[in-house]
């Protein structure tokens, strides 16, 4: 195996199991030599994973690969520790090659250190020691000589130098506990080099479950344990909308809501506030969690109106302390200050809800807190909590090397961070709009009576970060609701509805009974009317406005024939869509309509028996029926599902922003059904 590959393995191996580090943090190396293409001389080399990369789906096109003898030759025009960020930038000039990635602020720790093989990790284990207040004597005591301390410092060149050196120092340790940070280890093969990694962790776990006290967040706190589970989600689905627009303040986040036993026994103990406050430690922690959680300091029965007056309070302080937290370290170099807002929001009874920009940014966000909690359990166990000082949580939150790093981020796709629910969304017209909004950047709930469609879906979209599926009988306000609080303990809120399951009859006035009128009108527009109050009540929740989508039809305003339960109901729609416009724009809220002709292709109404009533009303075969319509439209084109999804998006997607009421014919033009 060569040492790229081996090093690939080794990576994967570890950051598959969450004890050894979180997602997206540390890093691992291998040294060896290569053939200089140029000179075709042996060459000493370093792979590192790169910035950005995870260890668990690290591929070898994630390794940044370096001159070892240029990367060394740095430590002589090294500038000193105040000047060291300028080390970065020098790390392009020791790359060997084309391609890879980009060197990480850690490249010199690993480049540094002699050793062959080197694991930096963030394992809970080894942060509980590097957080605790007497962590170098914690580390003796588990360790002995095989563990060095190295006190906290910012990761950089100057941490490279100090870790070597302690190497030196230390012929018989196997690795570092880094104070306030995680764990460093090596080896001369690759295989030594995980052993000695795994050791640090695992002694320290088993250190910590030994020596510790049972409960190191001191007693439950009478009236803050955990709801029963039932009506724990309840509220947690009423209090989500709320508290994301509180957390969108600054800029429009998506959530995350987490109720393991882990983070609701936290909620539950006398010391939360006091930790909480504290702060995680580890810079991969805080940067996505933020300097500390907004906590509420309610008891879990606290009636629901209490719980949202006191959200919005806290809030309020919670702005005003990060604005006073940011003068307080800010410099005249510092970046501006980003959002305000917190990213970590804990409710006791309920659980944690977490925010990010997307999906995946706001789970991990809730992951790393879950990681902090580990961390403070530890370190109180054994000693007591003493994360690093605020000063260098600032320092690093405000690095100009952080910034550098969120500037290179691509542009943010028109839909991000909007949450969607589509109806009918198992076939035809409604998986075109999901998978469309999907593609333009939303997190989607494909809503359908047919949960394997629906599930088919979702998983061809892409992952749980991405959509999600929920059964959804539309005629049933209880299964509507359910639907609704599905997509908000999902993804935090709800911002885009599309009203579009339907179902249609054909058949003449004396033919029609009275089953067939109201099958169609439930589904249509009673289905419409209860998914729209239901997603407005939680749009209103959030202050932050929304969209109403309609797929109505051309026949809520064309009279055809054999069709008038139909194109009643599709009517119905239609005037909703004026009537919520009208009353929901005081929200921010807009409503509109969409008014397609006949969708043939794709359609699961014209597959399940729709396609075959209206051939033969047409007196045309029932395959030639897309064509049929196509011919009597002046432009002589067949409208498919994915033009119906492009006119959602674009009275979605960002252009149209003062635009509610309206309703878009996407038939290809037929003049009967001109709006007027």
């Amino acid at each position: 195996m060569s040492i790229p590959a081996e090093l690939v393995a080794r990576s994967n191996a570890l950051g598959a199991d969450p004890r050894n580090t979180n997602y997206a943090g540390g890093n691992t190396s291998a040294k060896g030599t290569a053939v200089d293409p140029v000179t075709a001389e042996p060459t000493e080399l370093l792979w590192v994973k790169g910035s950005g990369g995870d260890l668990g789906t690290l591929t070898e096109s994630g390794l940044a690969v370096l001159r070892l003898d240029r990367l060394r030759a740095l430590v002589e025009v090294y500038p000193g520790v105040d000047r060291e960020d300028e080390m970065v930038a020098a790390f392009d000039y020791c790359l060997h090659g084309r391609g890879g990635a980009a060197p990480s602020i850690d490249t010199a720790m690993h480049g540094l250190v002699d050793a062959a093989h080197v694991d930096h990790l963030h394992p809970d284990s080894g942060i509980a020691l590097a957080t605790a207040a007497d962590g170098r004597r914690l580390t003796e005591q588990c360790f002995g000589d095989r563990v060095a301390w190295v006190d906290w410092r910012r990761p950089g060149f100057q941490l490279g130098l100090d870790i070597a050196a302690v190497r030196r120092a230390n012929p018989r340790a196997i690795g570092v506990i880094l104070g306030g940070h995680g764990i460093t280890a090596w080896g001369d093969t690759s295989e030594e080099c995980r052993r000695n990694s795994l050791e640090i962790i695992r002694s320290a776990e088993e250190f910590l479950a030994q020596r510790g006290s049972a409960e190191p967040f001191g007693a439950v706190v009478p009236g803050f344990q955990a709801l029963p589970e039932v009506e724990r989600h309840a509220r947690a689905a009423v209090l989500a909308p709320v508290i994301r627009g509180l957390a969108s303040t600054d800029q429009r986040q998506v959530g995350h809501y987490d109720d393991s036993g882990v983070v609701l026994e936290f909620l539950s103990r006398e010391k939360l506030k006091l930790l909480a406050a504290l702060g995680t430690s580890c810079p991969d922690h805080f940067l996505r969690t933020k300097v500390r959680p907004l906590v509420v300091d309610l008891p879990a029965s606290a009636p629901i109106e209490e719980v949202v007056a006191r959200l919005k309070e806290l809030h309020s302080a919670y702005r005003t302390d990060y604005a006073a937290y940011y003068q307080r370290h800010a410099t005249p170099d510092s970046p501006a200050m980003r959002g305000a807002d917190p990213a970590i929001v804990l409710v006791p009874g309920v659980g944690m809800f977490s925010f990010g920009k997307d999906k995946q940014t706001a789970r991990v966000a809730g992951e790393f807190y879950v990681n902090a909690i580990n961390v403070m359990r530890g370190a109180e166990a054994v000693s007591t909590y003493a994360p690093i000082p605020e000063s260098e949580k600032f320092r690093i939150e405000y690095w100009s090397l952080e910034e550098a790093k969120l500037q290179r981020m691509p542009k943010a796709k028109p839909l991000a961070g909007r949450i969607a629910l589509v109806t009918g969304a198992g076939s035809g017209i409604g998986r075109a709009i999901a998978e469309r909004l999907a593609a333009e950047g939303a997190c989607v709930a494909v809503a359908d009576l047919n949960a394997d469609t629906a599930a088919e879906v979702a998983k061809g979209i892409g992952t749980t970060d991405k959509a999600i599926s929920v059964i959804a009988d539309v005629t049933d306000a209880a299964a509507v609701q359910a639907a609704v609080d599905a997509t908000v303990l999902a993804f935090g809120g709800i911002d885009l509805v599309v009203n579009n399951a339907g179902l249609s009859i054909s058949k003449p006035l004396l033919e029609t009974s009275e089953e067939d009128w109201d099958v169609q009108h439930n589904v249509m527009a009673k289905g419409s009317f209860l998914v729209s109050q239901a997603a407005a009540r939680a749009m209103v929740a959030q202050g932050i406005g929304g969209d109403i989508v309609y797929v109505s039809s051309k026949n809520s305003v064309f009279a055809g024939p054999n069709n008038l339960a139909y194109g009643a109901a599709k009517a119905d729609q239609a005037h909703q869509v004026r009537l919520l416009a009208a009353e929901l724009g005081a929200h921010g809220i807009r409503v509109n309509g969409v008014n397609p002709d006949g969708v043939v292709r794709g359609s699961g109404i014209f597959a399940g028996g729709w396609g075959a009533q209206r051939a033969a009303v047409y007196g045309v075969p029932e395959e030639k029926l897309g064509e049929f319509y196509a011919q009597r439209t002046i432009l002589k084109r067949e409208v498919l599902p994915e033009h119906v999804a492009a006119a959602v998006f674009a009275l979605t997607g960002g252009d149209l922003t003062h635009t509610t009421g309206l309703h878009v014919p996407v038939d290809a033009g037929v003049a009967a059904a001109f709006l007027r």
